[in-house]
């Protein structure tokens, strides 16, 4: 793999192909895409988050080439704030990842839009039945394990506390280990829940010991969007074509994967060689709810209710004014 501004590896997936295995045909496809007069359109992502298959079934179906992008992605291992300054810097033409997560640092300026929402659904709180920690109302006094301070379920799963009373910044202990040991930490007793996302959390709901307490696939939360597709300002400004055309690919290529989840993990799967399998896949795209990508008004307001929220459980500043953040960061793309 090269390196993109030090922060970045960058890996073509044109061929569907990994590593260094690729490197002679990349050189081959990319003169063809030149030809073509195609727009390069790199995609900053997590190469193991399941619920980004469509960003690989689009690339691999040719969805982006129809669109006249030749997309290719950008495997990011970064700071949430190191892949927001790639994009508005131009490292990379677009990115996915959880809404949670972007919230707080774009509300220190980063020159990012935000266009369209990917699906819903992959955040999860799982209680240990053995501690007694089944309800959200049991966590008080307890410890959750999770995999970073700013993760998006921490987010998350202090707006649900907060709808039981319970002050997460106080009345909940929150301790960080990496995200594939978050269940030994608690099967060790260090912890009594544990707050993280898909793959994980589906893989660790597979031990009968673990309950599930809360989602994003209920509620409230069930009609709203998870992850999000941003761009650099910029780009967004200056080449609004190329955002509408790789907005248009990713929202045909979520709608592919809600009717047919089966063909979205199979592809995704053989493309990129996860560590899920296909079932597990397949069951994964299935319950994501990538029938769900907002985008225009619908984004904007989604946006709205997101900073009111955290707002009231102190990740956003209680002086920041919920629509003039909204207007901002969002970014209508098919306007």
């Amino acid at each position: 793999m090269t390196s993109i501004g030090g922060s970045l590896s960058r890996r073509s997936l044109l061929l569907g192909a990994a590593g260094a295995a690729v490197a002679a045909p990349v050189v081959l496809r990319s003169g063809a895409l030149a030809q073509s007069n195609l727009k390069p359109f790199r995609i900053a992502w997590n190469t193991g988050a399941v619920c980004s298959a469509p960003v690989g079934l689009a690339i691999e179906k040719g969805i982006f080439v129809k669109n006249g992008l030749a997309a290719e992605t950008v495997n990011f291992a970064g700071s949430t704030e190191q892949l927001l300054e790639a994009l508005a810097t131009g490292k990379a033409e677009g990115a996915v990842g959880m809404a949670l997560r972007w919230f707080k640092p774009l509300e220190q300026g980063f020159d990012v839009k935000l266009v369209a929402g990917t699906h819903g659904g992959c955040l999860r709180l799982l209680g240990w039945k053995p501690a007694g920690v089944t309800r959200l109302e049991d966590l008080k006094g307890k410890v959750v394990a999770i995999s970073d301070l700013s993760s998006p379920t921490k987010s998350f799963i202090s707006l649900r506390l907060a709808d039981v009373g319970i002050d997460a910044s106080k009345d909940v202990d929150w301790r960080v280990f990496p995200g594939n040991l978050l269940g030994l930490a608690v099967e060790k007793g260090e912890a009594q829940a544990l707050a993280h996302w898909d793959p994980d959390t589906h893989f660790y709901l597979k031990d009968e010991r673990f309950v599930q307490i809360a989602t994003n696939l209920e509620g409230a939360y069930a009609n709203r969007t998870c992850c999000i597709l941003g761009v650099p300002g910029k780009l967004f400004r200056d080449d609004k074509a190329a955002v509408r055309a790789a907005t248009t690919s990713l929202l045909e290529a979520a709608a592919l994967s809600a009717k047919d989840p089966r063909a979205t993990a199979e592809v995704y799967f053989n493309a990129y060689k996860p560590k899920s399998g296909i079932e597990d896949l397949t069951a994964m795209v299935s319950y994501h709810t990538h029938n769900h990508t907002p985008v225009g008004e619908a984004l904007k307001q989604e946006i709205v209710l997101y900073a009111d929220e955290l707002k009231r459980v102190q990740v956003l500043k209680a002086s920041t004014d919920s629509q003039k953040y909204a207007d901002r960061v969002f970014g209508d793309v098919f306007g």
